[in-house]
């Protein structure tokens, strides 16, 4: 018998993944907090998954979407 997995946002198991807030990512991206809660708003930036009213951001999705905007030779 496995143990249970500890479940959390969008029901994806907990895989010791780091989670940032919305600062952090202002912080990682040297921008407003004001600018990642519109790109979460328009659907452009990191995806970010919500923890009752708190937006946490998994370092692996920002990872992920920082090597997709390199592929299409954007800039973040």
């Amino acid at each position: 018998m496995t143990a249970p997995v500890a479940r959390h946002g969008l029901d994806r198991p907990f895989d010791g993944d780091r989670f940032l807030t919305t600062d952090e990512v202002a912080q990682r991206y040297r921008t407003n907090p004001s600018t990642v809660r519109y790109w979460r708003h328009v659907g452009y930036g990191p995806v970010g998954e919500k923890f009752g009213r708190r937006v946490l951001y998994r370092e692996s999705d920002l990872i992920r979407w920082e090597q997709e905007k390199a592929r299409n030779g954007s800039a973040a």
